[in-house]
């Protein structure tokens, strides 16, 4: 579980807000999750695509957004660049009991979409690499 205990929700609400958040990342083919700095993340191959954590003490999931959208999402002040990544179109919000959940499986989805094709590609060009042969003795 995430490092921070987030004093408004329950440990039964934290617990229901991760499974949540696994039932909509692991929902997309090839998805896996994986534990990464401590919290939860979802991985197609290995490119993270979705995580969830906690934040300045909230708990929190984050996501990638076509750059214009990112843009726009971040003048709600539901959410915010998140931290090292907000560059490249990674959003942050809080999440708890009340979140609407339809709409972080959009923004979910739409990370997926951006992260699957690069992930794909990358597992396709190493797999067409030729195999290194040993020098024989």
């Amino acid at each position: 579980m995430a490092k921070i205990k987030d004093d408004a929700l329950s440990v039964s609400e934290r617990k229901a807000v991760f499974e949540k958040m696994r039932k909509v990342c692991l929902a997309f083919p090839d998805a896996k999750e994986t534990i990464t700095w401590g919290s939860p993340h979802y991985r197609i191959n290995d490119k993270i695509f979705a995580g969830i954590g906690d934040e300045k003490g909230k708990l929190t999931v984050g996501f990638k957004l076509e750059m214009d959208h990112a843009h726009a999402i971040v003048q709600d002040d539901r959410f915010w660049p998140s931290p090292y990544v907000g560059k490249h179109g990674w959003v942050t919000t809080a999440v708890g009991p009340k979140t609407n959940w339809k709409q972080i499986q959009a923004f979910v989805a739409e990370s997926y979409g951006l992260i699957a094709p690069r992930a794909k590609r990358t597992v396709r060009k190493a797999a067409s690499k030729p195999a290194k042969k040993r020098a024989s003795r």
